[in-house]
């Protein structure tokens, strides 16, 4: 990716992405979530139904990608979940982008509300400097380990 690339920024739900983006987001999540980490798991958890989908567009390509789901869809709080970039966008800050988005756009959708997360442990400290605080043990998840981090509503 050059300087130069434009990355389009869309946040949707389900129904109003275009089957080709459809495709397109769920590619990139079966290459980055089954594929590269080499875990066979239902990625399609039936969750999307109901989650805002974030999603970094470089022309038709998914860039970035993550989704938000509301209160009582996976925790009690709103949370986010399925955050990639894709392999030929890594090392330019995109991740980190899509989550400054995402806690801004929860903000004014769930304003009060604390955001809580399932976060692999390697990515403690990313979460971490978004404000996102461990708190639970470490427990595997599809055989990664991950932890439950919550974001309190006041950072």
């Amino acid at each position: 990716m050059s300087s130069a690339s434009i990355i389009r920024w869309q946040i949707a739900r389900l129904e109003d992405l275009p089957l080709r983006s459809l495709y397109a987001i769920l590619a990139a999540r079966e290459a980055v979530f089954v594929v590269e980490q080499h875990c066979p798991y239902q990625e399609l958890d039936g969750l999307d139904l109901e989650a805002r989908h974030l999603v970094g567009w470089h022309g038709e390509e998914v860039a970035a990608y993550l989704r938000i789901l509301g209160p009582g869809s996976r925790f009690a709080e709103p949370s986010i979940g399925r955050v990639l970039t894709t392999i030929d966008f890594r090392r330019h800050g995109l991740g980190r982008e899509a989550m400054a988005r995402a806690i801004e756009f929860m903000k004014t959708v769930y304003p009060g509300s604390d955001i809580r997360i399932s976060a692999q442990t390697y990515l403690e400290n990313f979460y971490g400097s978004f404000g996102f605080r461990t708190v639970s043990e470490p427990y595997l998840e599809d055989d990664i380990p991950h932890i439950e981090m919550l974001r309190s509503a006041q950072d």
